[in-house]
């Protein structure tokens, strides 16, 4: 029997989803403030039209921008570098260079060498070390992807696209030692009918991104994921029976994510395999790029391209986690009122944002300093729902 390699221990297996008119046995999750182990706060880089995926000549350079993905950066990583890598490989070179070194740089890279060309990475740090690292890891392609009106009319089938050919991706590394992406049971619960909240214009507010510079209410954002709905799983109701967490409504659904730790691990091993070489490397302007030795370079630097590139169209979008000790027993997610716990495999994922604000809430804030309030409370309020499972005993 093939070992996954060291420290890409496989996860327990999951028990399969039950049948239709039974209750799922599910182990509790520990949600007491005492299991918190860590915070991380994250920016988004919001931008107005949608990731930056243009080409411009800086000297003699050509440059392949691919940043700019708001909170769809992990989700649309493959497909972003798809197209960036095919701008690059028009005029053929044997080598490149990519600038940045968070997910959609380093997927960039790697997207580069399987293409067959040499790859040095200029960056700060390594993945682990960038605000990819702080994301929640779910699989979210339309997460504040862009705003309907600076995109246009041909982003949709954009993104489209690179959503499609990342899904395609990520399911190649199911299975994998250490399980780099993973799906997961998915329960969302609630005192009320679930339905899915519709945003339209809110004529009592004044202004737009246009003349504010930040979007000024929900209708602004691009919301685009019915366009994928027959590949990703919708939730379905749940009767009584099948409800575990004993609340009057509940849906289900498949949920895709990514362990972090296992995943940054699986890209690295095969970049530095492939031959890649990084150099540590900071950059303060554009016209560092003419220097540097390759004549083709992919610019990924994230939020930093607002300050790198001035690009005064990113907006910032800043997100919260809170992190719980792993519970492997504990294999799924659960969502109730906006807040939220997903069981991964280095640690329990807390969220707890806002339902009224919708994707307003974080917009226009560069703050990365973390606040333990929001959590706590998310935590206190989501612990009674685990008192039926610890009654029955269950067990994931």
């Amino acid at each position: 029997m093939a070992m996954p390699r060291a420290g890409l221990a496989a996860a327990p297996a999951a028990m399969p989803t039950p049948a239709a008119g039974m209750k799922p046995r599910l182990a509790p999750m520990r949600v007491s403030p005492d299991q918190l182990i860590d915070m991380k706060c994250c920016i988004r880089p919001l931008r107005a039209a949608g990731p930056n995926l243009g080409t411009e000549i800086v000297g003699d350079r050509l440059v392949v921008h691919n940043y700019g993905h708001g909170g769809s950066g992990w989700s649309l990583s493959w497909g972003s570098a798809e197209v960036a890598v095919g701008k690059a490989l028009s005029v053929l070179p044997e080598s490149i260079a990519v600038v940045g070194c968070g997910i959609v740089g380093l997927t960039s890279a790697v997207v580069a060498q399987r293409a067959g060309l040499k790859v040095t990475i200029y960056a700060r740090e390594l993945l682990p070390r960038t605000r990819s690292f702080r994301a929640s890891g779910s699989y979210t392609p339309g997460s504040r992807i862009a705003l309907v009106g600076p995109a246009g009319a041909q982003f949709p089938e954009l993104w489209e696209q690179m959503a499609r050919f990342s899904w395609k991706m990520f399911r190649t590394f199911l299975g994998l030692p250490g399980n780099p992406v993973e799906f997961c049971d998915s329960y969302n619960v609630s005192d009320k009918p679930i339905e899915r909240r519709k945003w339209p214009p809110n004529p009592a507010i004044a202004g737009s991104w246009e003349t504010a510079g930040l979007p000024q209410q929900n209708s602004e954002f691009a919301h685009l994921d019915e366009r994928i709905r027959d590949i990703v799983p919708q939730p379905v109701d749940l009767a009584p029976e099948e409800n575990p967490f004993d609340t009057p409504y509940a849906q289900r659904s498949s949920h895709m994510y990514f362990n972090f730790p296992a995943y940054g691990h699986m890209l690295l091993t095969e970049f530095f395999e492939r031959g890649g070489r990084y150099v540590m490397r900071d950059f303060h302007s554009p016209a560092e790029f003419a220097g540097l030795p390759e004549k083709v370079v992919i610019h990924a630097t994230g939020y930093a391209a607002r300050d790198l590139w001035q690009d005064r169209t990113i907006i910032p979008v800043r997100g919260q986690t809170g992190w719980l000790v792993p519970q492997p027993e504990a294999h799924y997610s659960l969502r109730s009122n906006n807040m939220s716990l997903l069981s991964k495999a280095d640690g329990v994922v807390v969220m707890n944002n806002n339902p009224d604000m919708g994707d307003m809430l974080g917009v226009g804030d560069s703050t990365e300093l973390p606040n333990r309030a929001p959590i706590e409370e998310a935590l206190a309020a989501l612990a009674p729902l685990f008192a039926p499972l610890a009654v029955r005993g269950g067990r994931s």
